[in-house]
């Protein structure tokens, strides 16, 4: 599916409003600060890829602003990975207050606070991730807020290549060509963030993390083996049983917690793709869940909702 939004279609004087309403169609309710003057141009499309969406966001200055009342009664949490072309955007998150410019992008957070600000006028591509999606593909990606990457070499710049490229042959494709796409460009911002050494250090010790995430891609690889158990984990990753319990702990959960995550996770963004026709029993073996009614339980623990309720909303 495609929209397309242009301030050229409003009357000068409704050209804010419009773009406000464009805005927050497209990623989620925004408070709009406009510069001085009463003119604003702008111009929005946005693609669909099954799960995730793709869109191309050219404007004039402004600051866009998420605040605590948005969060009010919205259930599920959004990643944006943002790409500057022409002008260096600011990001303010948890404290945190980062500049980047055209030749990086950056993650943000749907779920926390934040003001996102461009001075001149911007070209932005942007990736719209559901956090079920990118958890089925990178742990704890709420660490990653803020954090900005170089795509001008190896996997990163791979990646945003592959994002431009997208948007102009996306109508050229059917469904489940899109849903593929997208599912590639996750792939790929999966091993560009994983190569990052800032990810692998990002909390105590630089030797721990690098276990964990060598754990985590251990399992993530695995999930539909029925045979993946914690010691499995310990002998692939050549560490100690005790030592993987304890590197898990640290990080506030279990072992077995996380493959269960894990699979919920990827399940739920299968059951949200309305391209995937398998059935729910399918899905669920497919991701290592010996017992349907187990997963059942399991996914409403999590998610909230049945099974059969998130296929049905994925497909609206």
């Amino acid at each position: 599916m495609r929209a397309s939004y242009s301030t050229g279609h409003a009357a000068p004087v409704a050209r804010r409003a419009f773009w406000q309403d464009a805005v927050s169609k497209t990623y989620f309710p925004l408070d709009l600060r406009f510069g001085p003057g009463s003119a604003f141009s702008g111009s929005l499309e946005t693609w669909s890829l099954g799960p995730v969406a793709v869109s191309r966001n050219v404007c004039e200055g402004l600051l866009y602003r998420r605040s605590e009342h948005h969060l009010v009664g919205e259930r599920e949490e959004s990643y944006l990975i943002t790409v500057p072309e022409l002008a260096e955007i600011r990001f303010e998150q948890d404290g945190r207050d980062v500049c980047c410019r055209p030749g990086a992008f950056l993650i943000e957070r749907s779920h926390l606070p934040y003001e996102f600000s461009h001075r001149d006028a911007a070209s932005l591509w942007v990736l719209k991730i559901p956090s079920a999606v990118l958890r089925a593909r990178l742990g704890s990606p709420e660490r990653l807020a803020t954090l900005q990457f170089d795509a001008t070499r190896s996997v990163g710049a791979l990646f945003v290549d592959m994002l431009r490229l997208t948007g102009a042959r996306l109508e050229e494709m059917d469904e489940a060509a899109r849903a593929l796409m997208g599912r590639q460009l996750v792939d790929l911002l999966a091993m560009a963030v994983e190569s990052d050494e800032r990810v692998l250090g990002s909390n105590s010790s630089s030797v721990r993390n690098a276990h964990l995430h060598r754990c985590e891609q251990f399992i993530r690889t695995r999930l539909g083996d029925t045979r993946l158990v914690p010691q499995m984990v310990a002998d692939g990753c050549g560490i100690s049983l005790r030592y993987l319990h304890q590197i898990f702990e640290a990080e506030g959960t279990t072992v077995c917690a996380y493959i269960r995550n894990q699979r919920l996770f990827a399940c739920d963004a299968m059951l949200r793709d309305p391209a995937c026709r398998k059935a729910i029993s399918q899905i669920a073996y497919e991701w290592g869940f010996g017992d349907q009614a187990q997963f059942s339980r399991n996914y409403r623990a999590r998610f909230g909702c049945t099974p059969s309720d998130a296929r049905a909303a994925g497909r609206e």
